[in-house]
């Protein structure tokens, strides 16, 4: 059997760098050993990138040195390395929670625009509009909905941990920077629960002991 080329997954910075989390989040859960190599944004390491992803961002799974680009095909390459784990085990539950994750991936516009991640701040507040309002209550509906009828099978969105857990991570944190006080008491309990979870803290902490603090992320809401 040939052994299995070593994985590295490029980043930018913990604190500021969603679209890193994600398949960050699910090597992680899957248990498959990987290397983090991070890009700091901002600075001239940053432009490293161009060398090892074809569209020039971060993230990119280097298998050796193939390039693997864009969250998800990272997401999709990992769950084949990991003998399907990252999604459902049932076809109909897993079609929907791969539903869910590309909504994330592809929707979320004005959530994303209005509350960039920022993993240490607190207490931020920022104007309420009609678009990030409408996302907020997608969140809140999809969140409490999964969590209603998937809580027999365990405490994430379908149940067991899956890649749509992974995929909404970032707005967790976006949450508890910019205001849990937006969703309902079903959410909340989901929000805590991702927050809490054993195997992100590794990150946070990384996130935590980051000096470098970027303007465009810091200003938004300043409290």
């Amino acid at each position: 059997m040939t052994p299995m080329p070593p994985l590295t997954l490029v980043i930018a910075n913990y604190n500021y760098s969603s679209w890193s989390l994600r398949p960050w989040a699910v090597l992680t859960h899957l248990g498959l050993p990987f290397e983090v190599r991070r890009l700091r944004l901002g600075l001239p390491e940053f432009s490293a990138i161009t060398a090892l992803s074809p569209t020039g961002r971060v993230p990119v799974l280097l298998v050796g040195t193939q390039p693997v680009w864009e969250s998800l095909a990272i997401i999709e390459y990992a769950n084949e390395l990991a003998g399907g784990r990252a999604w459902p085990s049932d076809t109909a539950t897993r079609a929907e929670a791969r539903a869910v994750a590309s909504e994330m991936h592809a929707g979320f516009g004005a959530l994303r625009n209005a509350w960039p991640m920022n993993i240490r701040a607190r207490d931020k507040r920022t104007p309420m509009t009609p678009a990030l309002a409408s996302d907020i209550a997608r969140v809140d509906a999809l969140w409490s909905d999964c969590r209603q009828r998937f809580e027999s099978r365990g405490p994430w969105l379908f149940g067991d941990y899956s890649a749509a857990d992974a995929m909404f991570l970032p707005v967790a944190f976006r949450f508890q920077t910019y205001g849990p006080d937006h969703l309902g008491p079903v959410s909340r309990r989901y929000l805590a629960q991702a927050l809490a979870d054993p195997l992100i803290q590794p990150w946070i902490e990384a996130a935590h002991a980051e000096s470098e603090s970027i303007d465009a992320y810091e200003a938004v809401g300043q409290p």
